[in-house]
């Protein structure tokens, strides 16, 4: 980068807010993906002003610009593919700036921790549902730009359904305001809605206030082991027509429990075709039992051999053991995890599985799936040997095979993850050249010099 782009870059945040040196470069060139992509140079904005100024001036000069949370992201959404500089927001803008006890409103900077977050208000008796499996170290700026999910997603909902309002820069480096602290607003047009999920190819996010809700006092956990993943996902959707929204619906297929059982010998089922893990809450233990109830009988009548109920909160946590460590241990058969996470109508379950089974089987590879049935996402492994060519391009063209039957069931290309740069070539499988060009027309209107992100989501 040019000298004189990166001395201004200092006289607005200061020295010990630039970098352009070979390791800051090397450090922000990684997410999650572990694809590598070096920026021009690293800032640190110290303020909602540092990144109007900065913003400013690189539309002006044609800088592109990449913000950054804690690059956390499994869709290359933080990559700065095209070079340009990095701005990054997790060093300065990472504060809680209020909790509103009154009107259950939390206003934070984009830096701050998922994890913190929901630490703060369950310390004043209030609850922030949205819990990635990145919640220990994903910011909240992040979550929104990619319109994060997590396991709770079955009866909260996702990052969108929390927030209220958002404050940004737009590539110009004009301030705006979108959405209000006020449960309804229907003036003007919805530029939250359109800015969530947008990955930060419209704007920079310096300002999100999100809706919290009070703390439910009761929690209890229950796994329900079934002779195939096809009964287990029937069972899904068939408990929530019965009346009981859980507020976590998680399954592990048999590929997935045998390599936990591998790596941990936790005496799971081995020859389980699936297993449910579900948990709900309440404020009532009578409310806990019936909605526990509810599921044993319909998890019962779509085929489950065994039903086990949490005693206790550890208890509850062992239950839950293999599926927070299925990514890791999957890894047993392939050195390299092609991972998606598509998602289609709960009703559509079955079928993707027996879907994803059939391209397991057509490509000879090991295709592991798990995920949050409770909202219809299922997390699909293509597990490959990284170093053999041939291998690795039929990874590819099961997943692309993979998106096609998600289609074609209706659903979608990604239920958390985003698109960012891995997805961005499938886009037009779910989307017509009209949608597409809709999109474009978006992006031209807040960006029309195309600085912000460019390329992600096949813009």
């Amino acid at each position: 980068m040019k000298t004189l782009h990166v001395e201004f870059f200092k006289s607005i945040v200061g020295d010990e807010n630039v970098y352009d040196d070979k390791a800051h470069l090397i450090a922000y060139s990684y997410d999650a993906t572990r694809n590598h992509y070096e920026p021009d140079a690293v800032v640190f904005p110290r303020d909602e002003e540092d990144i109007s100024k900065i913003l400013e001036y690189c539309n002006q000069n044609h800088i592109i610009i990449t913000p950054r949370g804690a690059g956390s992201g499994f869709t290359g959404g933080a990559l700065p593919a095209n070079g340009g500089i990095i701005l990054a927001l997790e060093k300065h803008m990472n504060k809680i700036l209020e909790i509103d006890m009154e009107n259950l409103v939390a206003v934070v900077q984009p830096g701050v921790i998922n994890m913190n977050l929901q630490k703060a208000v369950e310390a004043k008796g209030l609850f922030y549902p949205p819990d990635p499996a990145s919640q220990d170290y994903s910011t909240l700026g992040g979550n929104v730009s990619e319109n994060a999910g997590g396991m709770r997603a079955a009866k909260y909902g996702i990052t969108k359904d929390f927030v209220m309002a958002l404050r940004a820069v737009l590539p110009n480096g004009e301030v705006i305001r979108a959405g209000k602290r006020t449960i309804k607003d229907v003036a003007g047009y919805n530029i939250a809605g359109i800015l969530i999920a947008s990955e930060g190819t419209l704007g920079v996010i310096t300002e999100i206030t999100l809706k919290l809700l009070a703390k439910p006092k009761l929690s209890k956990s229950a796994m329900g082991v079934f002779p195939s993943v096809q009964k287990a996902m029937e069972a899904v959707f068939k408990t929530m027509a019965a009346g009981v929204t859980p507020v976590a619906m998680e399954f592990l297929d048999n590929l997935s429990i045998r390599a936990v059982e591998e790596k941990f010998h936790k005496g799971l089922p081995t020859d389980a075709g699936a297993i449910l893990i579900t948990t709900v809450d309440g404020n009532l233990s009578l409310e806990i039992e019936n909605q526990l109830q509810i599921i044993q009988e319909s998890f019962k009548a779509n085929g489950c051999i065994d039903f086990k109920i949490a005693k206790d909160a550890k208890d509850g946590e062992d239950l839950w053991f293999a599926r927070r460590n299925a990514s890791q241990s999957i890894t047993m058969y392939g050195s390299k995890k092609l991972n998606e996470d598509i998602t289609v109508p709960r009703s559509k379950l079955p079928a993707m599985l027996d879907e994803i089974d059939k391209i397991s089987k057509k490509f000879a590879l090991k295709i592991p799936c798990f995920g949050h049935t409770g909202d219809g996402n299922v997390h699909v492994n293509v597990m490959v040997d990284g170093n053999d060519e041939k291998e690795l391009q039929k990874g590819h063209d099961a997943i692309v095979e993979v998106f096609k039957a998600t289609i074609k069931l209706g659903g979608t290309l990604s239920g958390e993850h985003g698109i960012g740069l891995s997805k961005a070539p499938f886009m037009g499988l779910a989307f017509s050249e009209a949608e597409m060009n809709l999109f474009r027309s978006i992006k031209r209107a807040f960006d029309p010099n195309n600085i912000l992100n460019p390329g992600k989501m096949g813009l």
